[in-house]
């Protein structure tokens, strides 16, 4: 709803803009057909000045959305997807919708992305999140390939076990938000993340 105000406001400045051009100012009278060639370009800078100020605002009324269906927490919104997808798939759905798979950063931010995913879906095993090692095996980066420094490995697993075949992470519910390595074409649900200005 706001940005369709704020559509209408575009197009009405536009149009004022426009009109009040082709007419004299009160001040001083303009010889017909004449016209500033400064002017120009200055509409243009003003246009394309309310565009990007219309989709900053799209952008967040966007990520409000999100952070209403999800979870709010460590300056980012969290989103569980349930429909399972491959984990390229499930990363491009997070980054079409504005987002990346969700990356915990410590593990504070890992027990507040299990206890969200729990609590909305308390039926699912686990979810893909944003740590691989498809470049270089055992050099985990996340889905913007910087390195990864928190882990939360499932040591009783002996977890990553993968290999060259194993080489995305899922978070487990059944093991407590611990990190295994699954075949990154395994179809599971996932969780997206994005971030708040």
């Amino acid at each position: 709803m706001l940005c369709d105000r704020l559509l209408i406001l575009l197009v009405f400045s536009v149009t004022i803009l426009h009109l009040s051009r082709g007419w004299p100012s009160r001040s001083r009278k303009a010889a017909p057909g004449q016209q500033k060639v400064g002017d120009e370009p200055d509409f243009k800078v003003q246009i394309e000045k309310l565009w990007q100020e219309v989709n900053s605002l799209k952008e967040m009324q966007a990520l409000q959305t999100v952070c209403l269906r999800g979870i709010k927490a460590h300056r980012k919104c969290y989103l569980v997807i349930e429909e399972p997808k491959h984990y390229h798939e499930a990363n491009e759905d997070c980054i079409a919708q504005g987002g990346t798979l969700a990356t915990p950063r410590d593990l504070h931010e890992n027990n507040d992305v299990r206890d969200y995913a729990r609590r909305t879906l308390p039926g699912a095993k686990d979810f893909w999140i944003g740590v691989t090692d498809i470049v270089k095996e055992g050099q985990y980066v996340d889905v913007n390939s910087l390195p990864i420094t928190y882990f939360n490995w499932d040591r009783s697993k002996k977890q990553p076990t993968g290999g060259k075949r194993e080489s995305c992470a899922a978070l487990s519910l059944t093991s407590h938000g611990k990190w295994h390595d699954e075949v990154c074409r395994s179809q599971k649900k996932f969780i997206c993340e994005y971030l708040i200005p």
